[in-house]
């Protein structure tokens, strides 16, 4: 029996098993009324079916292949429209166009599929951007470590190499002149998400890019019918090294006038986006924003938290309000400061874990939350999933919070053999 017809109370449907989406959706939505609709090959490994049953908000869960972008247009032939339906929302990367797609056809407001494809693709978003007025970095499809030599060459002996179709840093490496592009070359053919992704999910494509070097931040902005309602600025610093791994967040970013909100406009503008939420990564160089990438998603990294924290604002909320067809309600500007910082920690077996109850009890800190334990293996941090923990931070502006994460995050001794 399909849920979305056994089940009338549904109001909203998420693509792709998210575990942070639905907690933040059980705080804003009642007790049966989300959908889920996920791959079958994740459900079987992912238990999906037992996960769910720990959300109230939940109503039922649908096998159906939301990842195959190629194929998402079938999607409404497979799955029943819910009769009070109101959104469709991706709950992960690599189901963004499974939710634009059942929108469209539904009949909801959605980023528009042109858009939302375009921002799946790495390379294809940097091809749909040019000529609009965007400065971006140098780039170039590739297939091989060969063609990254020359381009390197190029470019001073440094560059970006990128797959097109992950996430979250997964496979991304900045290479300088003495790097063994075969070795780099292997590492990001082979990186995966396989716990979160299916074969089918997205064309796997390479480009590599120029290294612009430069103080980098993010724009998260809500957008309703083509405008922006809502846009709030991140400044991200990154773990030294080859992979270019957020190490924290500070919220709002440093004052940069209105360059944010005019390269987002020109953002929005160039791929046609609807209605949604956008999450632009960006790099300074010569005091102009360059696009690094965009995702039409909710951000991670605890960014809607800090959000929540610093503007008093929710985002979840003001996405449902986008893809319900309605202007957000967010504040015009934000009340304080707040941060994460994600936890240092060399490569090992964790022996021990100490500082815990001494970082939580600093003035300012709102948690600390630890992703391995004693006996657990770290390895190199080489995407977002490395991370050992994170400590999230609020203060009466951006420099407290990111002064008081910064000192518990040191206050959190892990030791590894």
């Amino acid at each position: 029996m399909n849920p979305a017809m056994a089940v009338p109370e549904v109001t909203h449907v998420v693509t792709g098993y998210s575990i942070g989406l639905l907690q933040q959706l059980e705080r804003v939505l009642p007790a049966g009324s989300v959908l889920v609709v996920e791959e079958p090959a994740i459900c079987a490994s992912r238990d999906v079916a037992g996960q769910l049953a720990r959300f109230r908000c939940v109503a039922g869960l649908v096998e159906a292949p939301v990842q195959d972008d190629a194929n998402a247009a079938l999607l409404a032939e497979r799955i029943d429209r819910p009769a009070g339906v109101l959104a469709v929302l991706p709950g992960l990367e690599y189901t963004v166009v499974a939710a634009a797609e059942l929108a469209d056809a539904w009949g909801l407001p959605n980023g528009g599929l042109h858009a939302v494809r375009a921002f799946r693709d790495k390379a294809l978003l940097r091809e749909t951007v040019t000529g609009h007025g965007l400065a971006q970095p140098d780039w170039r499809r590739v297939d091989g470590p060969q063609e990254v030599a020359r381009f390197r060459a190029e470019h001073g002996g440094e560059c970006v190499l990128k797959p097109v179709h992950l996430q979250g840093t997964v496979g991304i490496q900045l290479l300088g002149p003495d790097d063994d592009l075969d070795q780099a070359w292997k590492h990001t053919e082979t990186a995966d998400e396989a716990h979160l992704r299916t074969g089918h999910a997205g064309r796997p494509g390479y480009l590599v890019e120029e290294w612009l070097h430069g103080p980098e931040f993010s724009v998260e902005a809500l957008v309703h019918e083509g405008r922006i309602a809502f846009l709030n600025t991140t400044d991200t610093q990154l773990y030294p090294g080859r992979h270019p791994v957020e190490r924290g967040h500070v919220v709002p970013g440093e004052d940069r006038g209105d360059a944010p909100g005019r390269a987002m406009a020109a953002l929005v503008a160039a791929t046609g986006f609807r209605s949604g939420i956008l999450h632009a990564e960006w790099i300074v160089r010569d005091g102009e924003p360059h696009l690094l990438e965009c995702a039409a998603r909710l951000p991670g990294d605890y960014l809607p938290l800090l959000i929540a924290l610093a503007w008093n604002s929710d985002l979840v909320r003001g996405f449902l309000d986008v893809l319900e067809g309605r202007a957000p309600t967010m504040a015009e500007a934000s009340v304080g400061g707040s941060a994460v910082r994600f936890l240092d920690a060399a490569p090992g077996t964790v022996r021990t874990i100490d500082g815990l109850d001494e970082a939580r009890a600093l003035p300012g800190v709102v948690d600390v939350w630890m992703s391995v334990e004693e006996g657990h293996t770290l390895d190199p941090v080489t995407s977002s999933w490395s991370r050992a923990g994170e400590v999230v931070a609020v203060g009466a502006d951006r420099t407290e919070a990111a002064a008081t994460a910064l000192t518990a995050a040191a206050t959190v001794r892990i030791s590894t053999d």
